[in-house]
C-alpha cells in the first residue's frame, strides 16, 4: 500500500500549524511592542504600528477615533514621558484562513486594575498593524450594580445627546 498520500496530508498539516504558529508569534510581538512603545512613550514606535486607517476605542463612550485623533489626544501623554503601561496577562489570537486579518481579545494589568483589550490586525506589506483596537474596564458580575447607578446620570445625558444628532 501506498503511503505516500497520508505523509504528504500530514506534512502539508504539520505546515500549516507550523505558519500559523509562527503569525501567531508575529502577532504577539506586534500587540507586546504597541504596548511597550506607550509605556516607553515612543510616540512614532507606537503609532507606527496601526494601520493609517485604525480606530482606538477606548473606556469613555466618548473615546472613538481614527488614528489622527487618537494622536492628538495622546501626543501630550508622550510628550510629558507618562504614556500608559499595559501589560498583556493572558492573549487569545484568531486568524482568518487568508492569513492578512487577526483578531485577539487579552486581559490586561493597568492602572485602571484589570481591563480587556480586543483588536483586529492586518497584514500590511508583509507586516501585522493594529486596525482597531477596543479598551475596556472589566466589572465583577456582582458589582455592577454600583457602577450602573454611578454611570446612571452621565450616560442618560450622553444618550440624549446621540439622539438629537
Amino acid at each position: 500500500m501506498n503511503k505516500l498520500p497520508g505523509i504528504f496530508f500530514a506534512l502539508t498539516v504539520l505546515c500549516q500549524i507550523q505558519a500559523q504558529t509562527t503569525e501567531k508569534d508575529l502577532i504577539h510581538t506586534t500587540i507586546d511592542s504597541w504596548h511597550i512603545a506607550a509605556g516607553e512613550a515612543k510616540f512614532e514606535n507606537y503609532f507606527g504600528l496601526l494601520t493609517e486607517d485604525a480606530i482606538f476605542i477606548g473606556t469613555d463612550a466618548a473615546e472613538v477615533w481614527n488614528k489622527t485623533e487618537f494622536m492628538t489626544f495622546s501626543k501630550p501623554y508622550f510628550d510629558q514621558g507618562k504614556a500608559w503601561d499595559f501589560k498583556a496577562i493572558q492573549r487569545n489570537i484568531y486568524l482568518d484562513p487568508s492569513g492578512n486579518v487577526a483578531w485577539f481579545d487579552e486581559l490586561l494589568a493597568t492602572w485602571m486594575q484589570l481591563c480587556r483589550g480586543s483588536g483586529v490586525l492586518k497584514k500590511e506589506n508583509g507586516k501585522w498593524k493594529i486596525a482597531h483596537y477596543v479598551l475596556s474596564l472589566t466589572i465583577p458580575n456582582e458589582e455592577i450594580d454600583p457602577v450602573i447607578a454611578l454611570k446612571k446620570e452621565r450616560d442618560s445625558t450622553y444618550v440624549k445627546g446621540l439622539i438629537k444628532q
